[in-house]
């Protein structure tokens, strides 16, 4: 298994807290003398972790341009997730709540989709391996630990997970702007799956032929459309208020 470095308060903290046998070393800033770093090295010494007190100019180069908050940990890789985990989770919940990223190869917009999808309660988030941003330190950091509790489900056909997903009974419903039925007009409470597009190109067309519904955002402005983060912080949490 691969090992991978992380940067940053909130991936360490998720890690610690969760998996810490998958810990390393630890790279922390040298002098640095706060309460919140105290706390996690007195947590990883409590798990035998190593830790290395660096100066800055040794932890910048080690982070390769990263923000790193002065604390980074070389981990081994963490688990990855197949259709058959993705299976495994529609049957355990109750109403599964899905999230569908077809062509997100921003690193910086994955890490917030997974940091909405965390916060608003959805099960898995699903990629597809081509033409996906790649789970990597960026998007871990942006993510603030989401990336540590959400399933990231990397798919080799998206448009045969998608069939599958509603063969389970998950209603697939598409965000596209040309469709007249607005996202607050839709029925979202049952079993769903919100498919998000890439910013300009939106949905591929398999992916929108596999929707059992499009949506839009209503937008009264003078701007066209939303960052594909914030477009989907908003859907997943109509579903939430829906739900609730």
């Amino acid at each position: 298994m691969s090992n991978e470095l992380i940067f940053g308060f909130h991936s360490v903290e998720a890690i610690l807290s969760k998996e810490p046998e998958r810990f390393l070393e630890i790279y922390a800033l040298k002098g640095r003398e706060d309460k919140r770093l105290n706390d996690v090295i007195n947590q990883a010494r409590k798990f035998g972790i190593s830790i290395q007190f660096m100066q800055r100019k040794a932890l910048d180069d080690k982070a390769k341009g990263e923000q790193h908050q002065g604390i980074i940990a070389n981990v081994r890789a963490g688990k990855q997730y197949s259709e058959k985990d993705l299976d495994d989770i529609i049957k355990r919940e109750q109403t599964p709540f899905l999230l569908v990223l077809d062509g997100i190869t921003d690193p910086h917009n994955l890490g917030a989709c997974l940091r909405s999808a965390d916060a608003a309660g959805v099960h898995a988030v699903v990629v597809p391996k081509d033409k996906s941003a790649r789970l990597n330190a960026t998007a871990r950091k942006v993510a603030c630990g989401a990336a540590e509790t959400v399933p990231l489900v990397q798919v080799t056909n998206l448009a045969r997970t998608l069939r599958e997903i509603k063969d389970a009974g998950v209603w697939v419903v598409g965000t596209a702007g040309e469709t007249d039925t607005t996202l607050f007009e839709a029925n979202l409470t049952g079993p769903i799956a919100i498919v998000m597009g890439a910013e300009g190109d939106g949905m591929r067309r398999l992916t929108r032929e596999h929707c059992d519904v499009l949506v839009k955002i209503p937008m009264v402005g003078t701007v066209s459309s939303l960052n594909v983060s914030v477009a989907t912080g908003i859907s997943l949490f109509e579903v939430l208020r829906q739900r609730a």
